[in-house]
């Protein structure tokens, strides 16, 4: 006798159990992250809901959703029940999460400190698994006129153009720089290399009349500021 395989489908469960009816009737906040995520998902398989499976996602991510944004699209598709349509619109919905945070942050537009540097910053640079190295130009009442990447890559002198950063402060009219670039490792202790890249560009913009204010090595959760330190 053939035994009859058990239905794992969302359709089957109370309505107050189905993410979608749970979303409209309760509202967006009461959902957990996998609730979330099974929406984005959809369906699941004759073998596992869409719940189950967003669940195992989860888990493989240490039930993180910052470090689940760094998972790739083919990583995604490893899971079994999650095609490259599905897995491109987790990727797009964590994507646009990270933008809305970076828009959020990004109402500092005067810096006091070297944390709102890190406020402005943070979601640039704190979750990218390469180097890059960034700046941010000021005015006089240290007003954020602009901020741009400088490189991209192994943060070295020969990648770091004092020229390029100081033609940029000269057309934005910026009186003060503050420098910043990550450390994907984790690790904030600045290395040989990232103090000579500070006096290079310090010393050239004193020049200018342009001060340095702050050189930031940021990670996903802290930074490490050499105003802070005195290294400046």
């Amino acid at each position: 006798m053939q035994k009859k395989r058990t239905s794992f489908s969302i359709k089957s469960w109370a309505d107050d159990d189905k993410p979608r009816e749970k979303l409209l009737h309760k509202g967006r906040s009461v959902l957990s992250d996998a609730e979330l995520l099974a929406i984005l998902i959809g369906s699941g398989s004759r073998d596992e809901s869409a719940v189950s499976l967003a669940k195992r996602i989860l888990k493989s991510a240490d039930n993180n959703l910052n470090v689940l944004g760094k998972i790739s699209v083919r990583q995604l598709m490893q899971f079994k029940g999650i095609g490259e349509a599905k897995a491109v619109a987790i990727a797009a919905a964590l994507e646009v999460g990270r933008r809305r945070r970076e828009g959020e942050d990004a109402q500092v537009t005067k810096i006091s400190s070297s944390e709102d540097a890190y406020t402005v910053l943070r979601p640039v640079l704190g979750e990218l698994e390469h180097e890059e190295f960034w700046i941010i130009y000021l005015n006089n009442a240290n007003t954020v006129l602009h901020k741009s990447q400088l490189s991209k890559g192994g943060i070295t002198g020969t990648l770091v153009d004092s020229r390029l950063v100081l033609k940029k402060a000269l057309e934005l009219g910026a009186v003060a720089l503050i420098l910043a670039h990550n450390h994907p490792s984790g690790n904030l202790k600045p290395s040989e290399a990232d103090k000579k890249i500070t006096v290079k560009l310090q010393l050239a913009a004193q020049a200018l009349d342009i001060k340095v204010l702050d050189h930031l090595i940021i990670s996903e959760k802290t930074f490490f500021s050499f105003a802070d330190h005195q290294i400046l």
